[in-house]
């Protein structure tokens, strides 16, 4: 019998459950365009536009070997400097904006292994995050709570939180837990209140025994792209870094050594805790770029790490910071 094709059935032979068929035999199983076309009954002019249009929609993932060897010495000298039980490390970018997008397609890689069923997970958010989406293809798993670890902001045009954190237990089939509260508040007492009178304690108190933590952080400055920049004043930035404040973990404000700053900022921000976050049994940390090793290293003096996903520039970064202290402890010693 001779296979049915479905040239004229368009909204059928592009489906995307035949485009992943076609994905698959072309790029794992090593067909031809031609033998694939036969083997699913459509024309290798509709193969084509299928492959192209997996590509389009992150579906497929092609990644490129050179340089990887380099990546992988990378990484393993950064689990021996940092203590990591893993880093990921990706091929250099030339621009923040490629940078955050492989970091996230990494992140999404490895979130689509690394979740169990029974597992609860608390994620931040920012545009290195929501980069993982598009290569974030996990199996349904059972019993999952995605909880968000921090606030919102009214104004939201590419990175919506809300967004995030829903696409990432819907694609689970998860318990989502949204924090629906401003990034940041007037005051303390509003804050309290917030927490204790408004529903939020619920996500406090699921974050107490978090199975993974995604969190992400970024440098602190003029230049900076961090999540905060754009949302807290500029004096209150200029007094930050006065302070001694290089990085921004969750709308939380570290100097160089991983210590809170002090300053009023810290009562009026909507997130957990970062010793909440401490105890999360597994510590995924994401963030690129060189400019944000010092931010990279002082997230992991505050709350640990057990896998880093990263890029080159901050792993040769981090490696130098590392071989700057280890030489100033000798030096002091």
């Amino acid at each position: 019998m001779a296979r049915l094709r479905r040239d004229t059935h368009t909204a059928y032979s592009e489906s995307a459950a035949l485009r992943l068929r076609a994905a698959w035999l072309y790029y794992n199983q090593g067909l031809t365009q031609k033998d694939v076309a036969e083997k699913i009954g459509v024309s290798r002019s509709t193969v084509i536009r299928m492959l192209d249009e997996a590509l389009k929609r992150s579906e497929v993932q092609i990644w490129i070997n050179e340089g990887i060897a380099d990546c992988v010495e990378l990484a393993v000298r950064l689990e021996k400097a940092y203590g990591l039980d893993e880093a990921v490390v990706v091929p250099a970018a030339d621009s923040a904006e490629a940078t955050a997008k492989s970091v996230g397609l990494a992140l999404g890689q490895f979130l689509t292994e690394a979740i169990p069923d029974d597992c609860t997970v608390g994620v931040g958010w920012g545009r290195t995050l929501t980069a993982s989406l598009a290569s974030f293809r996990p199996a349904r798993r059972e019993r999952v709570k995605v909880v968000s670890l921090l606030g919102g902001v009214v104004e939201a045009h590419h990175i919506n939180p809300i967004e995030y954190t829903w696409q990432l237990a819907s694609q689970l089939g998860a318990e989502c837990y949204l924090f629906l509260a401003p990034l940041l508040v007037d005051s303390r007492e509003t804050k309290r209140s917030l927490i204790e009178k408004c529903g939020l304690k619920t996500l406090f108190d699921l974050a107490e025994n978090m199975d993974i933590a995604v969190v992400s952080c970024g440098d602190i400055g003029p230049r900076s792209s961090s999540l905060s920049r754009d949302f807290i004043a500029r004096h209150e930035l200029e007094e930050l870094v006065a302070a001694g404040c290089v990085c921004d973990t969750m709308c939380n404000f570290l100097d160089a050594e991983g210590r809170t700053i002090d300053h009023p900022i810290r009562d009026r921000v909507m997130s957990i805790d970062l010793d909440t976050v401490k105890k999360a049994r597994h510590i995924v940390l994401v963030s690129g770029g060189a400019h944000r090793a010092p931010a990279i290293r002082a997230t992991i003096r505050r709350v640990g790490c057990n896998t880093l996903i990263t890029d080159e520039g901050a792993a040769l970064a981090m490696l130098q910071l590392a071989d700057d202290a280890a030489a100033a402890d000798i030096k002091s010693g």
